[in-house]
C-alpha cells in the first residue's frame, strides 16, 4: 500500500508536471490552435447548428440547448453545452447520469445526434472559452469524479477537459453496450475504469501531432462505414500523423540539411583542386532530391522504424548503403541523361562521404560509442543457442545497461535474452538496443509462454510503487524467476547455480 507521504508526493507531481506544460510552448500551441479551430469551426457550422435547431424544436418541445454541470480542470465546474437530445421531463433531469441503450428519456431526432455525435458540436463554445480543449479526457459529472481514486483525480483532472479523447473513440458506441437493469453497475465495474486507464495514458503521453491524430481518428470513427471497424488502442497513441512526423518528415527534413551542408562542404574542398560552382538554388534542389531519394531508400530499408536512440551500431551498414545508393543513381543520372557532366565522380563521392557521417551522427549522436560497445556484447550472445530466456520488462536506459551487463558478464553463456516488453505503445515493434520490442507488460503471461521464457529481468527505475507491484504479481503468476535492477550486479557473482534470487511480493 502506498503512505500517505508518497500519495501526496505522486499528487504534488502531477500539478507541478501540469504547470509546466501549461507554462510550456506546448501548451500555448494547443491553446492556441483551440481557439482558431473553435472560432472557425462555429463560424462554419452556423448553418449547421440553425438546422439541427429546428430539428430539435419540430421533435419536442422544450430549448435547443442543454446545459450539463460537468467537472473541469483543477476540479473547477463549468457548463457544458450540448443540442437537447431528451424530451423536457422531470424524469430526463433527474435520472440517471448515465445514458442507455433504448432510453425511453430520448426524442427520436436526440437519437440520431447522439449516433452521429453532432450533439456535441456546442461545446465548441466551451472551447472557444477555455472551459474545454478540442482534445482531452472527456468531462464527467462530480457523482462519478468522487468515485476515482485521488492519484487518477489528480492526473486527469491536471488537464483541460476534452470534446474528444482517446476513450471517447475506442467507446464511441458506450450506449449499445449499457443494456438491461444493471447497466450504471456494469460502466462503473468494466468501462469507466478502463476510461480512466485511457485518460491517464492520455495525459502521460499527449503533444501537438497527437492531438491531431485523436481529431482525425474522432472524424473517421464518426462515419458510417468507418463506425464498425475496430480502431485498435495502440494505433491512437502512435497514429497515423505522429508516425508521419516522427518517422518520416522529421528524417527528411534532417536529411535535407545534412545532404546540403555537405554538398557546400565537398564544393569547397573541390574548389582547391578545380573550379566548380553549382550555385545556392541549383545545391538546394539537388539537396532536396537527395533527401527524397535517401527517404524512399531508407523507407526500403525500414530505417523509419529505428528507435536511434537505443539502435545496434550494425545498423550504421544499413545508412551505408542508403547512402551509396542514393549517391549511384545520382552519378547515374547526371552521366546517363545529362549532356553536360555537372557533378565529378570524386566531387559525388566526397559528398557521400560527409553525407555518411553526418546521418550517422545524426541518428545515433551521443549514444554511438555506447552502442559499439552493446554491439560487440549482443554478437557474443546471440551466437549462443542454448541458455536461460530471459525477457527484459523496461525499454528504456535501464532496460539496456541490464541487457548490456547480463552478456558481459562471466555467466553470459547461462542467458540468452529474447526481447523487451514496454508499455509505451510509441515502442511497440521497434527494435531498441539490438533486441525486439515484443508486446506490453499486460501481454507478459503470453510471451512468457510463447518464448519459454525463465527469467524475467525487471528493469524500470522510475515506476510507481503499485505499478511495480502489480507488474511481479504478473510476472510471479507465470512461474518464472525475477530479478531487478539493484539485484543484478550481485546476482550475477553468484554461483551458476544460484545465480537468480527471487523476488517476492
Amino acid at each position: 500500500m502506498v503512505d500517505a507521504d508518497t500519495s501526496q508526493k505522486e499528487e504534488l507531481s502531477y500539478i507541478d508536471q501540469a504547470s509546466r506544460v501549461q507554462n510550456s510552448w506546448a501548451a500555448v500551441l494547443k491553446r492556441a490552435f483551440d481557439i482558431i479551430v473553435s472560432g472557425i469551426g462555429l463560424i462554419l457550422l452556423s448553418p449547421i447548428f440553425g438546422l439541427i435547431a429546428l430539428g430539435i424544436k419540430h421533435d419536442s418541445p422544450g430549448p435547443v440547448y442543454y446545459r450539463g454541470t460537468r467537472v473541469g480542470k483543477n476540479g473547477k465546474r463549468f457548463e457544458m453545452l450540448k443540442f437537447r437530445t431528451m424530451y423536457e421531463r422531470p424524469e430526463s433531469y433527474n435520472g440517471t447520469k448515465l445514458t442507455a441503450n433504448g432510453d425511453s428519456r430520448v426524442t427520436p431526432f436526440g437519437g440520431w445526434l447522439r449516433d452521429t455525435k453532432l450533439n456535441e458540436l456546442p461545446q465548441l463554445w466551451n472551447v472557444l472559452i477555455g472551459e474545454m480543449s478540442l482534445v482531452g479526457p472527456r468531462p464527467e459529472v462530480a457523482e462519478f469524479v468522487e468515485r476515482w481514486p485521488e492519484g487518477a483525480r489528480q492526473k486527469i483532472l491536471s488537464v483541460r477537459p476534452g470534446m474528444t479523447s482517446p476513450a471517447s473513440i475506442l467507446y464511441r458506441d458506450e450506449e449499445k453496450q449499457l443494456n438491461g437493469s444493471n447497466f450504471l453497475d456494469d460502466y462503473l465495474k468494466d468501462i469507466m475504469p478502463d476510461k480512466m486507464r485511457l485518460d491517464q495514458l492520455y495525459v502521460d503521453n499527449h503533444g501537438f501531432v497527437t492531438d491531431l491524430d485523436v481529431i482525425f481518428l474522432t472524424i473517421l470513427a464518426i462515419l458510417p462505414r468507418i463506425r464498425k471497424v475496430r480502431i485498435k488502442e495502440k494505433t491512437i497513441f502512435s497514429g497515423p500523423l505522429y508516425t508521419l512526423y516522427f518517422q518520416h518528415i522529421t528524417w527528411f527534413l534532417i536529411d535535407f540539411l545534412i545532404a546540403f551542408i555537405s554538398m557546400g562542404i565537398a564544393g569547397l574542398v573541390w574548389r582547391i583542386q578545380e573550379p566548380i560552382n553549382l550555385g545556392f538554388g541549383n545545391s538546394l534542389m539537388l539537396a532536396l532530391m537527395i533527401a527524397i531519394m535517401l527517404s524512399i531508400i531508407g523507407a526500403i530499408f525500414d530505417l523509419q522504424r529505428i528507435a536511434w536512440r537505443y539502435a545496434s551500431p550494425v545498423l550504421v551498414i544499413d545508412v551505408g548503403l542508403t547512402v551509396f545508393l542514393t549517391t549511384a543513381i545520382l552519378v547515374a543520372v547526371n552521366r546517363l541523361w545529362l549532356d553536360e557532366v555537372i557533378i565529378p565522380l570524386d566531387f559525388a563521392l566526397n559528398f557521400a562521404l560527409l553525407t555518411f557521417i553526418g546521418m550517422v551522427a545524426a541518428r545515433y549522436r551521443e549514444r554511438l560509442l555506447t552502442g559499439v560497445a552493446n554491439r560487440w556484447a549482443f554478437a557474443r550472445g546471440n551466437k549462443k543457442s542454448l541458455g536461460e530466456r530471459v525477457l527484459v520488462v523496461g525499454a528504456g536506459d535501464g532496460g539496456e545497461l541490464a541487457v548490456w551487463l547480463l552478456n558481459k558478464s562471466e555467466y553470459a553463456s547461462a542467458f540468452n535474452t529474447v526481447g523487451f516488453v514496454d508499455d509505451d505503445y510509441r515502442k511497440q515493434g521497434l527494435e531498441m538496443a539490438g533486441l525486439p520490442v515484443l508486446g506490453r507488460t499486460s501481454d507478459i503471461p503470453r510471451i512468457v509462454e510463447d518464448h519459454n521464457i525463465g527469467l524475467v529481468l525487471f528493469s524500470i527505475s522510475k515506476i510507481k510503487r503499485l505499478d511495480r507491484k502489480r507488474i511481479l504479481e504478473l510476472c510471479e503468476k507465470t512461474g518464472v524467476r525475477v530479478i531487478v535492477i539493484p539485484d543484478l550486479i550481485r546476482a550475477l557473482h553468484q554461483p551458476a547455480e544460484g545465480y537468480i534470487d527471487e523476488v517476492g511480493t
